[in-house]
């Protein structure tokens, strides 16, 4: 059946349907309800008292009227039924909805019901247009309605004429199963079609629920078969260089480390030497919180190469991040006697060419940068191990190209951004996972507290207190590209302040319109300890590594994400001294901003902070880039709908693992479904 058959469909309205994204009869039966009228719970305006769960009410559309003047003007809606009259009332958007209503209209109102003086309201609820009685009554008990906008609206495509086309087609159409019979029946789930239908045409709200959880695991089941049938792809075809420790590493650990690891460093480093000594290649994510001491193991899986005779490389996201691991790295090699070089895309060419031609002769056992290293005039003589560090910053296509620089390198890649697992589980399938939980000895947990522009004289004593006391302090400012200039204005001010309150301190400012070498000098200066207070607006997160500094100050902290302020604050804490977290919010602070300074000042997980960030934002802008190889799942949750995710993960890792190629004849089906879905997968993961 094609969509053209369906009647009353003409030109105009198809093509309404196709700029909406429905070019197939299967893409229309996929266009779920957004949610249902519930016929039981319309109840007679006369009946609507204030509730803190939303209610459904039908009337007609009264009248309309603009009240207030200018940024105070709102829109007031009277909407009647036999029983009485109710007030609807828009404060934003109220021309929309202006336009939207005519007098005399049938509309369903969905929202919850408040007291203002004597009488009872609607603010802002959600609206539907009705064509008449008979589309509420034509259903049991639910009236679907479906998602809309401008070309469905501009064609007069009304919720009625979908439901009218979406009854024709189940009618008409026998929709394929593709889930194995064994998986329906262990997770008592109705066939395809049938479930459609419960969608489309439910008898009650747990209905639908129900019939949904069928289609959220369809969207989980068929991603986590493509990331296993991708694993398994990458470990048949990828026999890795064989690595062991020798004498280098042995040295390492023995002499020139001055601290013990940690438990998770020692399990770390045992994960990856039994990955690299297997001659399979190695794809292993190392997930650490903040200074939880990953660059200690990235360091430790790097000799394991050289000391076999091969190279490794360590790539970051930016150059000042680059260039920190530049700076440890020479402290822990160099006296090994390791040749070790920095690329980076700010080089000038002479020192770029000869970078280059260590990296081709050999000469250079590891190499540390930016994304130049995986630029095409980069060759390297025998690469054993690529470590990319802030993997969530790149994204798999930059991951595959650092693996076509050798002949099958093994690869680690890092985050110190903690990730929550069900978000692991997803973006990160297709590798093995070591988390390094704890934070190397002596390290006291930073003690974090909100404070406000009243206590702004006892922060000042604590600053000087802290100098005093041989400390040193951040001040940071955020930095948001769209008021950039107000920012620096902001930190600048701040830091003029900051200079004529404490005339005798050192201290420097730090912003993003500083030449590289100014920043480099200023933020040596700080580390070295000749100055005390620096001022940045800067992302120091990935800032180079103080000790001494134990004091942070964030100003305006409402506007940093979660994760953002866990990173910032982790940039203190990492010396003996016991360490101070100081937020101080503006003067609006809204409830999401409220809640992230409060989950700061509860914890310094940076697990649960993740976990708490992650539901805030959603998965997407979470991750903060769209090339990390998360699907836009249509109905699926990750976050809410984990256990379905784990459940979708075991099923089809049994799978691949008892019929790789979906040739048994129960995996007919699946495999036709699965086929074209997994080349699209396989060629974002650059696997042919």
């Amino acid at each position: 059946m094609k969509l053209t058959d369906l009647s009353k469909l003409n030109t105009k309205r198809r093509d309404a349907l196709n700029s909406f994204g429905i070019s197939s009869v299967m893409d229309l039966l996929y266009l779920f309800p957004r949610r249902y009228i519930d016929k039981s719970n319309i109840k007679p305006i006369q009946m609507v008292t204030e509730s803190a769960d939303p209610v459904s009410i039908v009337g007609k559309v009264d009248s309309k009227e603009v009240q207030g003047y200018g940024h105070k003007r709102r829109l007031e809606v009277y909407v009647s039924d036999q029983t009485g009259t109710l007030k609807v009332v828009w404060f934003k958007g109220w021309k929309y909805f202006m336009s939207k209503f005519k007098e005399g209209q049938l509309v369903s109102l969905f929202g919850k019901p408040k007291r203002f003086g004597r009488s009872i309201s609607m603010a802002h609820p959600d609206v539907e247009v009705l064509q008449s009685r008979d589309d509420i009554e034509k259903y049991n008990t639910l009236l679907p309605i479906y998602p809309s906008g401008k070309p469905l609206s501009k064609a007069y495509i009304t919720h009625k004429m979908i439901a009218e086309w979406v009854d024709e087609a189940l009618n008409k159409l026998d929709v394929p199963e593709f889930l194995p019979q064994a998986i329906i029946e262990q997770h008592t789930f109705k066939p395809r079609h049938e479930a459609l239908q419960s969608i489309h045409r439910p008898e009650s709200q747990q209905e639908a629920s129900h019939a949904l959880e069928r289609f959220k695991y369809e969207e989980l089941f068929l991603f986590e078969l493509s990331m296993a049938k991708i694993k398994q792809m990458q470990r048949a075809k990828a026999e890795g260089p064989a690595l062991k420790p020798g004498p280098l590493t042995s040295a390492f650990f023995k002499k020139i480390l001055p601290f013990e690891l940690t438990k998770g460093q020692i399990s770390a480093l045992s994960d990856i030497r039994s990955d690299v000594e297997s001659q399979t290649q190695m794809n292993r994510l190392l997930q650490g919180d903040v200074g939880a001491g990953k660059t200690v193991v990235a360091i430790g899986a790097a000799l394991m190469a050289i000391d076999s005779g091969y190279q490794a490389t360590l790539m970051a996201p930016t150059e000042i991040l680059a260039e920190q691991h530049f700076h440890t790295i020479k402290k822990y090699l160099e006296p090994l006697g390791i040749n070790y070089r920095l690329l980076v895309g700010g080089q000038k060419k002479s020192l770029r060419d000869d970078v280059l031609s260590d990296i081709a002769g050999g000469t250079c056992n590891m190499v540390v940068g930016t994304h130049a290293i995986i630029q095409d005039q980069v060759q390297f003589h025998k690469l054993g191990l690529a470590i990319i560090d802030e993997q969530h910053r790149f994204g798999v296509k930059q991951r595959t190209e650092m693996l076509q620089k050798g002949d099958h390198p093994h690869l680690l890649v890092m985050s110190a951004t903690p990730i929550p697992r069900s978000l692991a589980m997803t973006v990160y399938s297709d590798l093995d996972i070591s988390l390094i939980k704890e934070l190397p000895g002596g390290r006291k947990p930073v003690k974090t507290a909100v404070r406000t522009d009243k206590d702004q004289e006892t922060i000042h004593n604590f600053m000087a207190e802290t100098v005093a006391d041989g400390g040193q302090i951040y001040v940071v400012y955020p930095l948001i590209e769209e008021s950039e200039a107000l920012d620096l204005k902001d930190a600048t001010m701040g830091f003029e302040k900051l200079k004529r309150r404490f005339p005798d301190i050192p201290m420097g400012l730090l912003h993003g319109q500083m030449k590289s070498e100014e920043k480099e000098s200023i933020m040596s200066s700080f580390a070295d300890g000749k100055l005390k207070i620096l001022v940045s607006t800067t992302v120091i997160e990935v800032g180079v590594d103080v000790p001494n500094a134990n004091v942070m100050i964030i100003e305006h902290a409402e506007r940093f994400g979660l994760s953002q302020l866990h990173q910032l604050r982790g940039r203190i804490g990492r010396g003996s001294r016991q360490s101070y977290c100081i937020l101080k919010p503006g003067q609006k602070l809204s409830e999401s901003g409220r809640y992230r300074l409060k989950k700061m000042v509860e914890t310094t997980d940076g697990f649960e902070i993740a976990e708490a960030d992650l539901k805030l934002r959603g998965p997407g802008d979470f991750l903060g880039t769209k090339q990390s190889g998360l699907p836009e799942f249509q109905y699926a949750d990750i976050v809410e709908d984990r256990l379905l995710l784990e459940q979708a993960k075991s099923d089809a890792w049994k799978i691949i693992s008892r019929d790789p190629q979906l040739k048994l004849s129960e995996h007919e089906s699946l495999k036709k479904i699965f086929t074209p879905y997994f080349k699209q997968r396989a060629e974002y993961f650059g696997i042919g």
